[in-house]
C-alpha cells in the first residue's frame, strides 16, 4: 500500500459529515495533483471497453432456488439484504471486506464482493394469488469510467486503487440477477412504505437500517413491530441454510481440503516452535499461510494454544511459548473463496508422543467423539435429534471423569438436569452447524436447531473436549494444564453420517505418527509409549 492515500470521495452521493471530516484530515497530507491539465491527462488513453469473458459464478445454478424460497415465504413484501459496508481498521485503512452471509448465500458472490451492495426483493405489481411475485435486484456500485474523479482519486472504490470492478452487465451475467446502480438504491427501498411492508436484515449495515427506520417513522411510530418483522426475516434466512445443497457441500469439502494442507504446515512447524518466544504464533501463521494461499483466508481466528492455554476455550492471542512435552491444541479452519469455512481441531503432542496423563485425557475425549458419531449415524434407523449428539458425548465425559476420580458425585447425578457437575470441565456444546459461518444458522429457532431431527444435508461439528486448568485445585496435579479437544466436520447423509474431515489423523497413534513424520523425528518400531501400549 502506498503512503500517499488520497481522500475517499464517494460519487454520486454526497459524503457524510464524518466522511468529510476524515477526507479533510487526509487531504492535509495528500500530494495528489489538482490541476485541470492533470485531470484531463489522467482520464485519457485508457481502454474503456466493456468487460469480456464473464461467466456465471459456480453458485449461480443454485441461488435461484434459494431466492425462490425466500420469495415464497414473504409474498408482497419488500425484502432488503445488505452486503454491509467496508469497516475502518485504523484511520483511513479498512479491514479486508467480507459480505454478510445471507447476502452471499442468496447472490453466490465470492471473495471481497461487494461492499455497500443491497439485494432487494421487490414485490411485483402483477403478482396473482399464490404467486410470491418478487423481482430480485442487486443494487451495487458499478465500475466508474476513467473520465470520472472516482477512477483515480477514490482509494476505496476507484479502479486505479483497487483494480477492475464489475459493471452492471457483467454482474448480471455472473449472478443471474437484475442489477442497478446503488446511487439511487435507498430511494427505491424506502418508497411507498405506507402501502408496502419492508423488512431488512439487521446487523449488516447500520446506515441502511437507519434510513429504513427513518422512512418507517414517517408512516408509523411502531418501530418495535417493524424490528420484530426484521428478526423474522433473519430467522428464516438462517434456517434456510440448515440443509446444504450439493454446491454448498462441495465448497465445504474444498474448505476442509485447504484446512488439511494448513494443518500439515502447522504440524511441520512444531519442532521450531519451542525456539521462538511466541511459538504459538509460529504455528498459527504456518496454518494461515495455506489458508490464504489456497483460499480466501481463515473462517475465524485461529486457536493455537499450548500447555495451559489449551484450557482457555477461545485463546486467540497465540503469543505463548511452546514447550517440549506440551500438548498444542490447534483449532483452525480455512475459508474457501466461496466463503464457506471448515472448522477442525486436533490436539498435538509437541514432542511427538503423549505422556501417560495426556494419553488418558485424549482417549477419553476421543471416546466421547466416537459416541457422538455413533448416535448421529443412527438417524436413518430411528429419530435422532441434534441435541442427542451432545448427550451421547456427555455420557462418556461424565463416566471418564468418574473413572479419573474427579467427579464429586455419581455419573447419574452429574447427568441429571439438577446436577451437571461434569460440565465444569467442558462448558461448551458438542456440536454446531457449519457453513458460511463457522457457527452457521445461529438465528434459527430452538425447535429448528437443538430440537430438530437430523436430516440429510445438515453439516455440523462434533467437538468434545476436557480442560483441566493449571489453577484448578479440584483435579489431580498430573492432569493440571492439560487441555484436549478433537473436532471433526460431519455431513448427514441418507444412510448415516460422513466425516468430511476423515482424512485427518485422529486416533492417538495416528496423531503421534503424523507429528513424527512431518517434524522429521525418527520412528522406532520397538518404541512403546508411557501407557505401555505399542505406538505407531
Amino acid at each position: 500500500m502506498t503512503s500517499e492515500t488520497p481522500a475517499p470521495q464517494p460519487e454520486p452521493s454526497a459524503p457524510t459529515a464524518a466522511e468529510q471530516e476524515l477526507a479533510d484530515r487526509v487531504n492535509n497530507r495528500s500530494h495528489r495533483p489538482t490541476s485541470t491539465a492533470f485531470r484531463d491527462f489522467v482520464a485519457s488513453g485508457w481502454d474503456d471497453s466493456a468487460l469480456t469473458d464473464v461467466a456465471p459464478l459456480a453458485a449461480a445454478e443454485w441461488t435461484p432456488a434459494r431466492r425462490a424460497a425466500v420469495s415464497a415465504r414473504f409474498p408482497g413484501e419488500r425484502l432488503v439484504i445488505p452486503a454491509g459496508p467496508l469497516k475502518v481498521r485504523s484511520n483511513d485503512t479498512d479491514y479486508r471486506f467480507r459480505a454478510h452471509s445471507s447476502f452471499i448465500h442468496l447472490t453466490g458472490l465470492e471473495n471481497d464482493s461487494e461492499p455497500d451492495a443491497l439485494l432487494v426483493f421487490e414485490p411485483r405489481e402483477d403478482a396473482g394469488p399464490g404467486d410470491p411475485g418478487h423481482e430480485a435486484v442487486l443494487w451495487f456500485r458499478p465500475r466508474a469510467g476513467a473520465d470520472t474523479e472516482e477512477f483515480f482519486s477514490d482509494a476505496r472504490y476507484g479502479e486505479y486503487w483497487v483494480g477492475a470492478r464489475d459493471d452492471l452487465d457483467s454482474m448480471r451475467v455472473r449472478t443471474g440477477i437484475a442489477t442497478a446502480d446503488s446511487s439511487t438504491a435507498m430511494d427505491a427501498v424506502t418508497k411507498d412504505l405506507g402501502s408496502v411492508s419492508v423488512r431488512v436484515v439487521r446487523g449488516a449495515d447500520q446506515g441502511v437500517e437507519a434510513q429504513i427506520d427513518a422512512a418507517r417513522m414517517q408512516v408509523s411510530a411502531d418501530l418495535e413491530a417493524a424490528h420484530a418483522g426484521d428478526d423474522e426475516l433473519q430467522q428464516f434466512l438462517s434456517e434456510l441454510r440448515l440443509l446444504k445443497d450439493a454446491h454448498e457441500v462441495e465448497q465445504l469439502r474444498h474448505a476442509v481440503a485447504i484446512t488439511r494442507r494448513g494443518f500439515d504446515r502447522a504440524v511441520a512447524a512444531l519442532p521450531a516452535a519451542p525456539e521462538h518466544a511466541r511459538g504459538e504464533r509460529l504455528v498459527e501463521t504456518s496454518f494461515e499461510s495455506a489458508a490464504r494461499l489456497d483460499g480466501y483466508g481463515v473462517g475465524y481466528d485461529t486457536i493455537a494454544a499450548a500447555g495451559d492455554h489449551a484450557c482457555t476455550l477461545h485463546w486467540i492471542r497465540n503469543d505463548g511459548r511452546v514447550r517440549a512435552g506440551d500438548l498444542l491444541l490447534l483449532d483452525a479452519g480455512a475459508e474457501a473463496d466461496s466463503l464457506y469455512t471448515a472448522d477442525i481441531t486436533r490436539t498435538l503432542p509437541v514432542s511427538g508422543t503423549f505422556t501417560e496423563a495426556q494419553a488418558r485425557v485424549y482417549d477419553a475425549v476421543l471416546e466421547a467423539a466416537d459416541a457422538a458419531f455413533a448416535v448421529a449415524g443412527e438417524h436413518a434407523r430411528r429419530t435422532v435429534r441434534f441435541a442427542d449428539v451432545h448427550t451421547a458425548a456427555m455420557e462418556v465425559i461424565a463416566a471418564r471423569l468418574h473413572d479419573f476420580g474427579i467427579l464429586p458425585v455419581s455419573v447419574e447425578e452429574a447427568l441429571a438436569e439438577s446436577g451437571q457437575q461434569h460440565r465444569r470441565w467442558m462448558v461448551h456444546g458438542t456440536s454446531h452447524h457449519l457453513g458460511l459461518d463457522v457457527h452457521d444458522c445461529a438465528q434459527a429457532r430452538r425447535e429448528m436447531y437443538l430440537e430438530a431431527e437430523l436430516e440429510p444435508g445438515m453439516v455440523f461439528t462434533i467437538e468434545p473436549g476436557l480442560y483441566f486448568k493449571q489453577a484448578d485445585l479440584l483435579v489431580p496435579e498430573e492432569f493440571r494444564g492439560i487441555g484436549v479437544r478433537i473436532e471433526d466436520d460431519v455431513l448427514v447423509t441418507e444412510d448415516g453420517v460422513e466425516s468430511l474431515s476423515a482424512g485427518f489423523p485422529r486416533t492417538r497413534a495416528e496423531v503421534e505418527a503424523w507429528v513424527q513424520e512431518l517434524s522429521g523425528r525418527p520412528q522406532r518400531a520397538d518404541r512403546r509409549d508411557r501407557t505401555g501400549g505399542a505406538s505407531a
